[in-house]
């Protein structure tokens, strides 16, 4: 291959002047003839992509063109037919926009921190006649966000008791954010008429404006907004609601009894909102600080409940009385009465006398006879049966008795025939019912006198 190139070259070095001027003649009749050589057209490789993104984070498009040639690549914003740029030169005074290319057929418009105006239609087009372009969209999307001016905090969130508060939650946002309520402790909503009985009763509400008429006091708490879009996070506001009226007491036991020496407690349930000042007092007017003898507390139920609490140590007679517990605020003052008086407790020493028992024995034949023995009634040291005593305690009301065992006593008969012995318990042993013993002895002498007559 080298030898024929040798040899060509060889050949062009030797033409004459008049055989160059031929093949030049030649060549340009040719392209005279048959008319410019064809070039291929530009063409892209790709569709421009769409794009959805987030505010403040970066994005760009890409245009593969090849056979560009002598042409150049152009990037436009078709919305507002504003030029960007032309193949590396930025044209737009925009420090967010910038144009990469790889050397050969890629062409990259980069749109970085992208903001809410950058949405639209951007085209990649070259300067062929006719003009040839390609389109893509971007959608620039907003996490919801909440107002924090005085129209979305409408309504401060107080009214007196029957009274209508107002929240407005004013939330902004690509696309267009919905906006729900409800409750911090997760409590139902409750929406009243004005004036009126009827009410709607739900956990959640919907809509930018939460209404509260005829306000309660069971209204009184936390409220959230949450605005929300699809585009995370979701974001949320607290509203307070505070609901005032005046003091009310209730006393569940308005009678306390408790034995001297003891320690007890007293207590009012206090609902009131404002914050009421609460404190106890005598019925005599005294009014009752913390000491050793008295220890006060508050025991928070609700936002606008609690429970007093009065421990009264060591009780002596001029402790029982009337205590007052009482409370004022803003919207007025009342109080609760507790009566104290003294618990007697009293322990009796009770004891029951058990019913008689009546013994039956069977026959036997004694190998001797003995004489039936001789029982005593046992009788208590004093000298006193069964008599009750009394004793004054702190414990509770129970009754003692000290009970005897049961006691069996037979009679030895002196003869065949059966004998029969009744025995009547007392609180202070066992006595004899001597009718039935007297009758129990006349039978036997019966008895034996008959058997001598038979013999």
């Amino acid at each position: 291959m080298g030898l024929l190139n040798r040899k060509s070259a060889r050949q062009i070095h030797n033409m004459t002047a008049t055989q160059a001027t031929f093949l030049f003649c030649t060549l340009l009749q040719a392209i005279l003839a048959g008319g410019q050589l064809a070039e291929p057209e530009p063409e892209f490789l790709a569709p421009l992509e769409n794009h959805t993104v987030t505010q403040n984070r970066d994005v760009y498009f890409t245009c593969v063109v090849n056979h560009l040639s002598s042409y150049k690549v152009a990037w436009i914003k078709s919305d507002t037919k504003a030029i960007l740029a032309i193949h590396t030169h930025m044209v737009a005074q925009n420090p967010r926009l910038s144009v990469t290319h790889n050397g050969h057929n890629t062409w990259k418009l980069h749109v970085s921190n992208v903001q809410k105006n950058d949405s639209g239609t951007y085209m990649c087009q070259i300067n062929t006649d006719p003009m040839r372009s390609q389109m893509g969209n971007l959608e620039v999307v907003i996490p919801p966000d909440i107002l924090n001016d005085n129209e979305s905090a409408e309504g401060t969130g107080v009214a007196v008791e029957g009274g209508t508060i107002r929240l407005r939650c004013h939330a902004t946002g690509v696309p267009e954010p919905t906006v729900l309520w409800r409750r911090e402790d997760s409590r139902n909503i409750v929406l009243r008429q004005d004036g009126g009985r009827d009410k709607q009763v739900s956990k959640t509400f919907d809509g930018d404006t939460l209404a509260l008429a005829n306000v309660q006091r069971t209204d009184m708490g936390s409220y959230f907004c949450i605005a929300s879009n699809g585009v995370p996070p979701s974001v949320s506001k607290r509203f307070v609601v505070r609901v005032h009226f005046q003091p009310l007491i209730r006393v569940s036991n308005q009678l306390v009894a408790a034995p001297i020496d003891s320690d007890v407690l007293v207590q009012c349930y206090v609902e009131a909102s404002p914050k009421a000042m609460n404190h106890w007092m005598r019925d005599n007017g005294e009014k009752l600080i913390p000491n050793e003898k008295y220890n006060m507390e508050e025991t928070i139920l609700t936002d606008y409940s609690l429970l007093m609490n009065l421990t009264i140590r060591r009780l002596e007679r001029r402790d029982f009385g009337g205590y007052i517990c009482h409370s004022v605020n803003a919207m007025g003052k009342t109080e609760g009465v507790v009566r104290l008086q003294e618990l007697h407790l009293i322990v009796k020493s009770t004891s029951t006398a058990s019913t008689p028992k009546y013994i039956e024995t069977k026959p036997r034949k004694p190998p001797h006879k003995e004489k039936p023995k001789k029982w005593k009634n046992k009788k208590k040291e004093n000298g006193e049966v069964g008599q009750p005593e009394e004793h004054e305690s702190t414990t509770l009301l129970l009754p003692e008795a000290k009970t005897l065992p049961p006691y069996v006593t037979t009679f030895p008969s002196a003869s065949k025939s059966p004998s029969w012995t009744t025995i009547q318990r007392t609180n202070a042993g066992i006595r004899f019912n001597y009718n039935c013993y007297f009758s129990t002895t006349a039978f036997i002498v019966f008895r034996l006198f008959t058997m001598y007559r038979g013999i």
